[in-house]
């Protein structure tokens, strides 16, 4: 494969990856914990734009039992999207385990 040929595919690979990055950015993941008490809404940019709290769960007496469920509900969500984008990664480069740091928030 001579150096234009190479040029040109990996120029292809880099409008696949920032169209992939788009659509990935119009994706979200919800995760909800504590048997339905809080429910957090995550993008594909790892922006939390949803943080759902019921009322139940607002007790000033267990704030700390809240501000664990707002973690746990926070960090399951980011872990789903972390893996749902190193899926759709899987698939541009054909599996091959590629780990491209700074990509998709890994």
């Amino acid at each position: 494969m001579d150096m234009d040929s190479i040029l040109k595919r990996a120029q292809e690979f880099q409008y696949l990856m920032s169209k992939k990055q788009e659509e990935l950015a119009g994706r979200t993941i919800t995760s909800t914990v504590g048997g339905g008490m809080v429910t957090v809404i995550v993008n594909g940019k790892f922006e939390i734009v949803s943080l759902q709290i019921e009322k139940v769960a607002i007790n000033p007496d267990e704030a700390e039992m809240l501000q664990d469920l707002v973690v746990a509900a926070v960090n399951d969500a980011m872990r789903k999207v972390k893996e749902m984008t190193q899926a759709e990664l899987a698939k541009l480069t054909g599996g091959l385990g590629l780990n491209l740091p700074g990509m998709f928030g890994g």
